[in-house]
C-alpha cells in the first residue's frame, strides 16, 4: 500500500528513525490561535487529500512487502504520539516511508493469496465521503437517507438470492464473523421460543465450514453438531448419513456455506434446505466469500436453494469490490431478527416511536457505519451489468489455470474449481518447497500466494478475484514450479 509515485510527497521527511527527525520540543508551539489551527487544518486537507489522490491513480496498485523488522517497525514509531503536537505532514511522513510499505496490498492484481479485494475507485471515494460525514447510521432518525440507500442494495442482493426483496432485509455489519454470529444467534433465540425446555442447543456444519461458524457457536454456547463431508460439500445425504440414530430434537439450525474459503466449494443449498425446512431447523447460509457469485449468469444454478434460506451473508468487500469492512446481512424474515436483536435502554426509546428502519434492530452492534454506502455508490455509477463481467472475469481465469495446470507433466490439479479458487500440488514437492517457492514470488515481487493445506497436504493456491489479474502472470507463476 505504500506510495510508489509520491507526487506532493517529495518533500515530505523520509527518515531512517522516527526519533531523530522530530523537531526537539522547544522548537514546538504548545499553543496555536484559531487561525493558526485553520491554517494547519488547510494544510492537512491539501496533503492527506493528495496523496489518496496519488493512491487512487495508482495502476496497477504496487503489491509491497514489508522489510523492517518487528523491532525495526515499534523504533520507527516509538516517540509519534506524544505531548506535543505534530505538524500533519510530519505524521503522513511516517505514514508513507514506515506504515505504508510495511503492508500488502490486498487490492494488488498480484495478491493472489487468503481471499484478495479489489475496491473500485468509486467505492474507495465515496467511503472516504462517508467518513467525513461522520454518518452514525444506527437508526432511521439519524440517517434515514443513507439507510434508505444501503437498503436498496440489500433489496438487490435479497433478489439476487431469490428472496423476496419486497419482505426480505437485514443491514451492513463489519464483515462475515460478524454476520454469522448475528444470524445464528437469532436462530438459537427462535429455537429458544419453540421449545424452551431444551437446555443447549447444537447446530449442524459440515467439515469445511468456516472457522468463525465454529467459534460463534461457542460464543452462542451452542454446539457443533460436526458432519463428515467426504467430497467436502454438504449435502442432505452426508447430514442423514452423520446424524442416524441421534436425537434431534436440540438442533437449532444447520449451516451450509457458498463458497469454502480454501476451495470455494458451493454446498448442496438445496436438499441442505428442504430437509431444514422439514425439520424445522433454521437454515443459515455463509457466503461471506462466495455469495457474490449469484450476480454471474455462468454460477447461477449452483445456488439453487439459496431461496430456502432464512439468514445469508455475503461479503462485498470480496467480491463486490468494495473496501474493508464491510458484510451484508439478510434475513427472509427480519422480525425474528428484531426480536432478538433490539436493544432497550431509555435514550433509545426515540429511535423505536415510529415505523423504521433501524439496522441496530438486526445485528448484535449498536454503534455503526454506513458501510453500506460506497458499494450502493458504485453499483449505481458503473451498473450492475459491471459486476456481473467482473466477477465472470474470475471465473474464467480460474478455469483457464485450471486447463493450464491439467497441461504440465510436473503439476495437478486437486479438483475442478466451483468459483475463483483453484487448488493445485505440484509433484514431487515437500512442504517447504512451496514455502520457498512463495516467498521468492513475493520477494521478487511477481505475486503473494502463500500456500495452503488439502486433506493433510500442502497444495498450492491460486485465489482469483481482481479483475485486473492476467493469464500471463499465472503463467509466470507457475513458470516458478520448474
Amino acid at each position: 500500500m505504500s506510495m510508489t509515485d509520491t507526487g506532493a510527497y517529495d518533500e515530505l521527511p523520509r527518515p531512517e528513525g522516527t526519533r531523530e527527525r522530530r523537531r526537539k520540543p522547544h522548537e514546538r508551539v504548545a499553543g496555536r490561535a484559531m487561525h493558526r489551527v485553520d491554517q494547519t487544518t488547510e494544510q492537512m486537507v491539501r496533503s492527506v487529500l493528495a496523496y489518496a489522490e496519488n493512491r487512487l491513480r495508482m495502476d496497477p496498485v504496487p503489491l509491497d512487502q514489508g522489510t523492517l523488522t518487528n523491532a525495526q517497525l515499534y523504533e520507527r514509531l516509538e516517540g509519534v504520539i506524544c505531548e506535543q503536537a505534530s505538524t500533519p505532514d510530519e505524521v503522513l511522513g511516517v505514514y508513507a516511508s514506515v506504515i505504508a510499505p510495511s503492508v500488502i496490498s490486498a487490492d494488488s492484481p498480484r495478491f493472489l493469496g487468503f481471499i484478495p479485494a479489489a475496491p473500485t475507485k468509486a467505492s474507495l471515494l465515496f467511503d472516504m465521503l462517508v467518513s467525513c460525514a461522520s454518518i452514525q447510521g444506527i437508526s432511521w432518525l439519524e440517517a434515514s437517507g443513507a439507510i434508505a440507500a444501503e437498503n436498496t442494495v440489500l433489496s438487490l442482493i435479497a433478489g439476487e438470492a431469490g428472496l423476496d426483496p419486497r419482505t426480505a432485509g437485514g443491514t451492513f455489519v463489519s464483515g462475515g464473523s460478524a454476520g454469522n454470529l448475528s444470524a445464528l444467534a437469532v436462530a438459537r433465540e427462535e429455537a429458544k421460543r419453540r421449545d424452551p425446555s431444551v437446555g443447549r442447543w447444537r447446530v449442524v456444519v459440515g467439515t469445511d465450514a468456516h472457522s468463525s461458524v465454529v467459534n460463534t457457536l461457542r460464543l452462542l454456547e451452542m454446539d457443533a453438531l460436526v458432519v463428515e463431508t467426504p467430497d467436502h460439500r454438504l449435502t442432505r445425504a452426508d447430514i442423514e448419513r452423520g446424524t442416524a440414530g441421534q436425537d434431534l430434537s436440540d438442533v437449532a439450525a444447520v449451516v451450509c456455506t457458498s463458497g469454502t474459503t480454501n476451495a470455494g466449494i458451493i454446498d448442496d443449498l438445496d436438499s441442505v434446505g428442504a430437509l431444514a425446512q422439514e425439520r424445522g431447523w433454521w437454515f443459515h447460509v455463509d457466503g461471506a466469500y462466495g455469495g457474490a457469485g449469484i450476480f454471474a449468469p455462468s454460477l447461477r444454478a449452483k445456488y439453487a436453494g439459496l431461496e430456502r434460506a432464512d439468514s445469508f451473508i455475503l461479503d462485498p468487500h470480496k467480491w463486490m469490490f468494495t473496501p474493508f469492512d464491510c458484510c451484508a446481512l439478510l434475513y427472509a424474515d427480519p422480525a425474528k431478527a428484531r426480536r432478538t436483536h433490539t436493544q432497550d435502554a431509555s435514550y433509545l426509546d426515540v429511535i423505536h416511536e415510529h415505523e423504521a428502519w433501524n439496522p441496530t434492530d438486526y445485528a448484535y452492534h449498536l454503534t455503526r457505519r454506513a458501510r453500506g454506502l460506497p458499494l450502493w455508490f458504485s453499483l449505481a455509477v458503473h451498473g450492475v451489468g459491471a459486476y456481473r463481467d467482473a466477477i465472470e472475469v474470475a471465473v474464467r481465469l480460474a478455469a483457464e489455470t485450471a486447463a493450464m495446470i491439467r497441461a504440465e507433466d510436473h503439476l495437478e490439479l486437486v479438483r475442478e474449481p466451483d468459483l475463483g479458487i483453484v487448488l493445485f500440488r505440484r509433484l514431487g514437492w515437500e512442504e517447504e518447497d512451496y514455502h520457498a517457492w512463495a516467498r521468492e514470488l513475493h520477494q521478487d515481487e511477481v505475486a503473494f500466494i502463500p500456500p495452503s493445506a488439502w486433506e493433510g497436504e500442502t497444495v498450492g493456491r491460486f485465489a482469483f478475484l481482481h479483475p485486473d489479474t492476467s493469464l500471463d502472470l499465472v503463467r509466470e507463476v507457475l513458470d516458478r514450479t520448474r
